[in-house]
């Protein structure tokens, strides 16, 4: 345990000062223009949806969220620019949060499985299926446990795809943008998943005209994106995990998405809501607040690390907080989760559509 610690202790003095030097010249230089219409439908009447900071790694800076009143779709604005992405994506997903990430996401064997039993109904036996937005490929390791004669692919922007391929989650590991990668894929897969990427993209238009390059004539998409119509995120506001700012840059109503999947030659066989639904919003609302309230852990984006005595602050807030992370828990997975269908509590929604 100390040795480890020990060893994150100089990760983080290593990566400390190309931190600072980026932060030097300011968080202004992340963004990109305010716009003044949707991007989704060219609307004009916007209003101010949220005002948040990043609440996870706790990197600087203030983002927005406006939404259209016109179509309802809800967009970062002003909008992280290519430099800003990668600053705020940066030991998130690889570096310093590639461990704490892959043992998330290896203890949800059991959600990867239901999501791959969800397309049983539409095509039992898929033969190639391509995961966009893979990240280290642990859907495709769980899925493959369902539908074993399946060729299970993965495509990521991040290093992440490579780590896919390394321990062998997915066959073929595609880096780089989905859009640009699209046209040497084209007509080649079954299915085509993305789970929990859509609302990741800048453009969430054009992933989907990708999408439609590269599944086959009668093969399916596959989506699962947060529900910005979910009562939770109006009942905690920026505590509401979905929300995740500053990395999810556009939220997509149901009705705006079915539209755009049908204008684009494809039926929808499948729309869920509590399938989907992840029974963690008390939870990770009071794991937010809690995390907000004492001095910050140790980072490299910290001009210095924290003394003793703020690490034993930050430690005893912690520890008087498991109590509400418990009852938290407990009310998502017994109260919560039987009501997520009828009562418009679900965090998420599922389509599924066939490529005419």
């Amino acid at each position: 345990m100390g040795e480890s610690r020990a060893d994150r202790e100089r990760q983080i003095a290593a990566l400390r000062p190309q931190y600072q030097r980026d932060l030097a010249e300011g968080v202004e230089r992340f963004f990109e223009p305010r716009r003044d219409d949707c991007p989704w439908c060219g609307g004009e009447l916007l209003t101010t949806r949220l005002r948040t900071t990043d609440l996870l790694q706790h990197k600087p800076g203030r983002f927005v969220l406006d939404r259209c009143e016109t179509c309802g779709h809800i967009f970062q604005n002003p909008r992280l620019n290519d430099v800003g992405l990668e600053f705020y994506y940066r030991d998130f997903y690889d570096g310093l949060g590639e461990k704490q990430l892959g043992e998330l996401f290896d203890g949800r064997g059991e959600s990867y499985r239901k999501r791959a039993r969800s397309i049983i109904a539409h095509d039992p036996a898929p033969k190639r299926w391509l995961d966009v937005g893979t990240g280290q490929g642990h859907f495709c390791a769980g899925a493959r446990d369902v539908l074993p004669d399946t060729s299970f692919d993965g495509l990521d922007f991040t290093e992440g795809v490579e780590i896919a391929a390394r321990e062998k989650r997915v066959e073929r590991a595609y880096r780089g943008m989905f859009p640009e990668l699209a046209p040497e894929l084209a007509g080649q897969y079954d299915v085509v998943s993305m789970f929990h990427y859509l609302e990741h993209s800048t453009d969430p238009d054009r992933e989907l005209r990708a999408a439609r390059q590269v599944v086959r004539e009668g093969g399916h998409l596959f989506i699962d994106v947060p529900d910005p119509e979910s009562r939770f995120g109006r009942l905690l506001g920026r505590w509401w995990l979905p929300w995740l700012q500053p990395q999810h840059l556009h939220f997509i109503p149901v009705a705006n998405l079915r539209a755009r999947l049908e204008e684009l030659g494809f039926t929808v066989v499948a729309e869920e809501h509590a399938e989907p639904h992840d029974a963690v919003d008390l939870l990770a609302a009071f794991w937010l607040m809690l995390c907000h309230v004492p001095p910050a852990e140790d980072a490299p984006w910290l001009a210095r690390p924290p003394g003793a005595v703020r690490r034993a602050i930050r430690t005893t807030v912690l520890l008087a907080g498991v109590p509400a992370l418990i009852a938290g828990t407990l009310i998502d997975r017994f109260a919560i989760r039987p009501l997520a269908r009828r009562s418009g509590m679900a965090n998420a929604y599922r389509l599924i559509a066939r490529r005419n």
